[in-house]
């Protein structure tokens, strides 16, 4: 019996408009799409401090679904096109998915 692919999710929270940024780097990486939504960003003076992050409110998240030999690529491009030290100011983690239904993996 063949080894069950493995998928994860790849979060991404950037300032808002720069989704389009991080949709064509992962594509590129291999992602074939993902969601976006919007969203509203919280913090303090202090966490701008510690972290050299200016928190904006608005803010655009993405979810990509991919499989995990793609992950690592994938969230190298989305973090040199829209990472902490750009304009989109990206946080980028992931997260195990352990059941999908609903779509077609290749």
């Amino acid at each position: 019996m063949a080894e069950k692919e493995r998928h994860e999710v790849v979060v991404v929270i950037v300032n808002e408009g720069h989704s389009d940024k991080v949709m064509d780097a992962a594509r590129e990486a291999g992602a074939r799409g993902g969601t976006i939504s919007h969203a509203r960003g919280s913090g303090t003076k202090d966490i701008e401090k510690k972290y050299g992050v200016i928190i904006t409110p608005q803010k655009d998240m993405i979810y990509i679904l991919v499989n995990e030999k793609i992950r690592d690529n994938v969230m190298a491009a989305v973090n040199k096109a829209a990472g902490l030290d750009t304009p989109g100011q990206g946080i980028i983690f992931s997260l195990p998915v352990n059941n999908i239904s609903g779509i077609k993996l290749e």
